[in-house]
């Protein structure tokens, strides 16, 4: 990953986590890691623990950053989560797995913010 890249991502996840702590969530970990992979930013919503992955592009890019979480991408964060939910013993706890899109000018300006509750679902 390149230092624009990286950088992108860190304040596409600040925005997300702005965006997020004004609808009332509440910051549980920013940027976890495991064995497996990453997850952006794990916070609370009431009773319910939301596993956000948040995708940022800039505004001379094309498409939807949502785009970006395909079905490998999907399965690697499902494993993610349960490696996580496992190691914290809550396996009862209510959870969620939203998306958050957000473009950036490049500067690193907040544009736009798209918050999707439930975009991953575990079929299993």
């Amino acid at each position: 990953m390149t230092m624009f890249r990286k950088k992108l991502g860190g304040q596409g996840e600040k925005h997300a986590l702005g965006y997020l702590q004004k609808k009332g969530y509440q910051l549980i970990t920013q940027n976890y890691y495991n064995y497996i992979g990453e997850i952006d930013l794990i916070m609370r919503d009431k009773k319910t623990i939301v596993f956000v992955e948040v995708k940022t592009k800039t505004e001379l890019e094309f498409g939807n950053p949502l785009e970006m979480i395909d079905t490998r991408k999907q399965k690697k964060l499902l494993q993610c989560i349960k490696a996580y939910l496992h190691k914290n013993d809550l396996f009862e706890a209510d959870v969620r797995i939203d998306a958050v899109s957000v473009v950036v000018d490049i500067w690193g300006n907040k544009l736009r913010i798209e918050h999707i509750e439930n975009a991953v679902e575990d079929n299993n």
